[in-house]
């Protein structure tokens, strides 16, 4: 056969331990540890007290995500469950969990992208399986690929409908999840579900809609509130109001979008573009871009997650979702964007952005011609790696008392 590089992460080698990483467990979410284990109702009981952050691979995926589905699948309320699926692993529980529903009466829809690169026999095989259980199968919009990550879910309570959503950054994958760095939002928002639903109609339904109230929505109108957001900024920065971007993503490659961050930092915005990949902009050029760094976060987790923070003259909005800022992502992909809009995800948001910030032995700042320079740490400075210190906020917050604050 032949090897390909995605062999070497079965690839072992015996000896050399100084050379391995720490093992890494991930910790449930301080949120869900309390909670009752045997109890399908308690997760959602939970999510309706606010909306829970998620910060993957240091919150366990299976304890949260994983949870939250196979909970739906087997609570009794819940009448309905959806799910976009980009990527899965090939012994999936989260198929499991969706056949396991319809099993139970629930009704299920997923949508599979069969044009997912790299993966497109497995997910034929997975939509063909789940449409022999009795799964409603979508196979994507036309000329458009799905990449969103959406999971929704219906209940009954109290003889009233109630939604449930998880709005991730990474895929439906629980090995991935593993070695991947993402984000995901679970909340009962009304508007947010309302929107859900909408993406979800349209994707498997075939029923237009554009007329969203807090999600963005790619290619209806993602790109054209993202520029409103980066002028705004601009426009604060002109009257001296507070102002600022911080947004970090795998790949910047959008001209229109480069356009607008360039015009802002024109005004005065300072802005720290956190891009793991690609990046066409050059930070840092004498009236371009004085005012943009970039800067990549290499470690032992691919950096996957999408996040943007707009200071917004001091009450800063934030937002995650599936979508770079590239033209592929705005134009030619059904993407979902949420506002985070709870202040306890937003100061964690804000808290993995800082992070990022004071990276300094694992980061590398992007030169304006285009090469990278990895920083170190100064002298007598200790070693701040991102990656690490989100290892160790993790198990702190894992064993301190409730409301304990985290150092």
């Amino acid at each position: 056969p032949i090897a390909r590089l995605s062999d070497f992460l079965k690839f072992q080698v015996s000896g050399h331990e100084e050379l391995r990483y720490p093992n890494h467990v991930p910790v449930t979410h301080p949120r869900f540890n309390e909670i009752a284990s045997d109890d399908p109702a308690a997760i959602f009981d939970e999510i309706r007290r606010g909306d829970i952050l998620l910060h993957h691979p240091y919150h366990s995926f299976e304890t949260s995500v994983l949870r939250f589905l196979e909970s739906a699948a087997k609570d009794p309320t819940v009448l309905a469950i959806k799910i976009t699926i980009y990527r899965t692993n090939a012994d999936s529980p989260i198929v499991k969990a969706l056949v396991d529903a319809v099993r139970r009466g629930k009704q299920v829809a997923v949508l599979v992208e069969v044009t997912a690169r790299f993966d497109e026999a497995p997910n034929i095989a997975w939509g063909e399986y789940l449409e022999k259980e009795g799964v409603h199968v979508s196979y994507g919009v036309e000329r458009l690929k799905t990449h969103v990550k959406l999971a929704f879910v219906v209940r009954e309570e109290q003889g009233t409908i109630r939604r449930y959503v998880h709005v991730g950054t990474g895929n439906y994958h629980t090995e991935t999840a593993r070695v991947y760095e993402d984000v995901g939002l679970l909340t009962c928002d009304p508007e947010i579900c309302d929107d859900a639903a909408a993406v979800f109609n349209a994707l498997t339904g075939a029923m237009p809609h554009t007329d969203y109230q807090k999600l963005l929505v790619a290619p209806v109108f993602m790109r054209n509130k993202f520029i409103s957001l980066i002028r705004r900024e601009a426009e604060h920065a002109t009257s001296e109001r507070p102002s600022g971007i911080r947004a970090k993503m795998n790949q910047l490659q959008d001209q229109g979008i480069i356009r607008e961050l360039y015009e802002a930092s024109r005004a005065g915005v300072p802005i720290t573009l956190h891009v793991r990949g690609l990046c066409c902009l050059r930070p840092g050029v004498k009236g371009l871009s004085d005012n943009i760094g970039v800067v990549a976060v290499v470690g032992r987790f691919l950096e996957h997650s999408r996040i943007f923070e707009f200071t917004n003259g001091g009450d800063s909005e934030y937002f995650i979702g599936s979508a770079d800022w590239m033209r592929r992502n705005l134009d030619r992909r059904v993407e979902t964007i949420t506002p985070v809009l709870d202040a306890e995800a937003k100061r964690a948001l804000s808290g993995i952005l800082d992070v990022h910030d004071s990276d300094n032995c694992s980061a590398w700042d992007c030169n304006p011609d285009g090469t990278y320079t990895k920083r170190s740490p100064e002298k007598n400075e200790s070693a701040r790696a991102a990656q690490d210190l989100f290892v160790r906020i993790a198990n702190q917050q894992q064993n301190a008392p409730p409301g304990s604050p985290i150092e």
